[in-house]
């Protein structure tokens, strides 16, 4: 596998709000870590500045650790067990009393207490790693106190205090509002959730958006991307979850999502589903197709084999491929009108491995893909 960016180049990375989705970001990071692209500078709003800051001290391990065992305790007051009953909806095992209990809690805090979160950035988050690391680091939070958007370079903030920046950034509407010297903050997202702008801002003229579709304002939508600028991105293609769904299981889930989809953008690997390093020549899929007829008529609808059977008769050799299943095998699979040899094979793997529940996390050659669906 060849690398599509150039590695010899320095990056910035944006990273976007997203509260329980920013696992993802730490997933993409692996992988980009381990093919050593070059970061020069994070920009992160609300989860992205936390996640930020664990790129800039270079901390995989922990930024690993806290992900793969985040709960809700972890990030607020409140009891896990509480929040898994009322999503699972068991009324049965809930203790109604202590259910009580959190619910007057938060109406007298007017929001759920993080001072969790604020322990674990006061125990992870290591000021002078960042600030001697050589990276930039960017935080955009929301002055309630002085009514506008800061973007702050952690150069910048007093000693002692990137910490309180990092909790101003994540401050969601649901939290508990407190002062941060002296000041109130809320939550990026809600103006400026993707701060491509913080990197533009500073002459950054290659850089990689890891997209998570948090709720807030999409400000890439209306960024401007000067001339010669190379903007790049890593995003999933399925739902990440909820901003406050702190559960273990989907954030090492959703780490793992994001490792395979930055090996896509990085190594340009094809698949919707499956991670497919497929390099070969467009005749290469046109006889693997013709190969598996038999796997391939199995896949068309019981009704259409008198159109095969008839078609077989009437259009002998080639031309009963190129003509007549392949066009009918495309249009079964919604293929767009100028779809290829290419695109037709991989989308029959695609289906045949997803039937047989091969695991889609892993970096497959299409052959090998093939002899696990037939060995499954």
């Amino acid at each position: 596998m060849k690398l599509q960016i150039d590695p010899t180049k320095e990056y910035g990375l944006v990273l976007e709000g997203g509260g329980a989705k920013g696992a993802y970001q730490i997933g993409a990071w692996k992988a980009l870590r381990e093919t050593k692209i070059p970061i020069k500078g994070v920009a992160g709003a609300s989860v992205g500045a936390l996640n930020g800051a664990l790129i800039c001290m270079d901390d995989l391990a922990t930024a690993q650790y806290i992900w793969e065992n985040i709960s809700y305790s972890q990030v607020m007051d409140i009891d896990d067990t509480i929040i898994e009953s009322v999503r699972n909806r068991d009324l049965k095992s809930m203790d109604t009393g202590l259910l009580t209990e959190e619910i007057r809690k938060v109406l007298r805090d007017k929001g759920f207490d993080i001072t969790p979160l604020r322990e674990l950035i006061g125990r992870t988050v290591d000021e002078d790693r960042i600030r001697n690391s050589g990276r930039d680091l960017f935080i955009t939070t929301y002055s309630v106190s002085d009514r506008q958007l800061l973007t702050v370079s952690a150069s910048e903030i007093p000693p002692g205090q990137i910490g309180d920046m990092l909790m101003a950034s994540a401050y969601l509407p649901v939290f508990k509002r407190e002062s941060l010297a002296g000041k109130k903050y809320l939550d990026a997202g809600g103006w400026n959730n993707v701060p491509t702008s913080a990197l533009l801002d500073h002459q950054y003229q290659d850089i990689i958006i890891i997209r998570i579709y948090g709720l807030g304002f999409d400000s890439e939508k209306v960024t401007e991307i000067p001339e010669g600028t190379n903007v790049y991105h890593i995003a999933p293609r399925q739902n990440l979850g909820g901003i406050l769904h702190f559960d273990k299981k989907l954030a090492r889930k959703n780490m793992k999502l994001g490792y395979y989809d930055a090996m896509r953008f990085l190594y340009d690997l094809k698949g919707k589903w499956y991670y497919l390093d497929a390099p070969e020549p467009e005749a290469w899929y046109f006889d693997q197709l013709v190969r598996e007829t038999d796997l391939l008529k199995s896949r068309i609808p019981p009704e259409l084999d008198a159109v095969l059977k008839e078609g077989e008769e009437k259009t002998p050799g080639y031309r009963y491929y190129m003509e007549i299943l392949f066009p009918m095998l495309a249009r079964h699979w919604n293929l767009k009108p100028d779809w290829d040899y290419k695109e037709l094979y991989l989308t029959f793997l695609e289906n045949a491995a997803r039937r047989r529940r091969i695991s889609r996390f892993g970096i497959y050659r299409p052959s090998e893909l093939m002899e696990k669906v037939k060995l499954a």
